[in-house]
């Protein structure tokens, strides 16, 4: 399990009781740490390392904690840590990968008061927010909501309306995102760079948010995962470039390196129709069907167009199964 730092956020940075209008500083009490060790062997492994730690947050009575996925993905043991230092294990009960959210159950009582889940469609850009870490006010961050926006991961990740917030929080990974009434409207995911003028960039906060769990939370609790059809999935990572999907890489057990796609090639369409934008990549490839059908794929790679045929998976059969309570 992962040492809890001295680290704290820069006093300037902090939120201030007086400048909301609920109680803060019990809010801040609903955030935990959460540490998790995954096997060697995991597909996620390499890319995510195999000890995690960050954020979550527990949402009711009952030990129920909801935490971003990556941290927890392929986990062989979870362990949760309070503010004032108690330390239980956690079985993961579900994870939705189209969505990035994971729940976690905490083995025996927390002692803490859990989070009410507010509504992120009436968050607005502008609106006063706190992105909350484990530790209390001195590991938290005031912050504004600077963007409301589509988002595409280079991972094959896509929401429609997420959530941008600023100053950027250090450890935002399962941070919760509380809003003006001090319910949680979103779950802290990446750190990015924006750009504010020539020369000028800041770093911001992306969160999910928290309505995308409300319709997938009862089958998350009784089946593990979402209860739809699984997304075709091709092991891409992938960057837009001047209107220009650009493959960074492949994963090593997935179909695009079956299909022997490498770094460098630049996806020119998907079922003959033309992608400009990592968005549009996505969506054309999801358009295709569910999980195991083909994607044919037109390519340009050193000058030279290609068509490559991709049989898609499902990544959910890729990742070693969670250990569910």
């Amino acid at each position: 399990m992962s040492s809890f730092s001295d680290w704290k956020v820069p006093s300037a940075f902090q939120p201030r009781s007086e400048d909301y209008q609920f109680d803060l500083e019990a809010a801040l009490f609903s955030v935990l740490s959460i540490s998790s060790v995954v096997p060697d062997h995991a597909f996620s492994a390499t890319t995510l390392g195999t000890e995690r730690a960050g954020n979550a947050i527990l949402i009711n009575d009952t030990g129920l904690v909801l935490t971003v996925g990556y941290l927890v993905n392929e986990a062989e043991s979870v362990w949760l840590r309070t503010g004032e230092g108690k330390v239980l294990p956690a079985d993961i009960v579900g994870m939705d990968h189209t969505t990035g959210f994971a729940l976690v159950q905490a083995l025996g009582r927390l002692d803490v008061p859990a989070m009410a889940l507010g509504d992120s469609d009436e968050i607005a850009i502008g609106d006063d927010v706190v992105l909350a870490g484990s530790g209390g006010r001195q590991r938290s961050v005031g912050a504004h909501v600077a963007a409301r926006q589509p988002f595409a991961g280079y991972w094959e990740y896509l929401l429609d309306n997420a959530i941008f917030t600023a100053p950027s929080h250090p450890n935002w990974g399962g941070a919760a995102l509380i809003g003006p009434s001090g319910d949680l409207v979103g779950v802290g995911s990446l750190q990015l760079e924006q750009q504010r003028g020539k020369g000028i960039s800041e770093n911001i906060n992306m969160s999910i948010p928290i309505n995308l769990l409300k319709p997938v939370m009862d089958d998350l609790l009784t089946m593990g995962q979402p209860n739809r059809p699984p997304r075709p999935w091709l092991g891409v990572y992938a960057t837009e470039i001047e209107n220009k999907v650009v493959l960074m890489g492949v994963a090593d057990r997935g179909p695009a390196r079956r299909a022997e796609l490498r770094a460098g090639d630049v996806i020119l369409s998907v079922a003959g129709a033309p992608v400009v934008s990592l968005a549009g990549f996505f969506k054309r490839l999801w358009g295709l069907g569910t999980a195991g059908v083909e994607a044919p794929l037109t390519i340009l790679r050193d000058g030279r167009s290609l068509d490559v045929r991709v049989m898609s998976a499902d990544r959910n059969r890729i990742a070693n199964s969670p250990r569910l309570h």
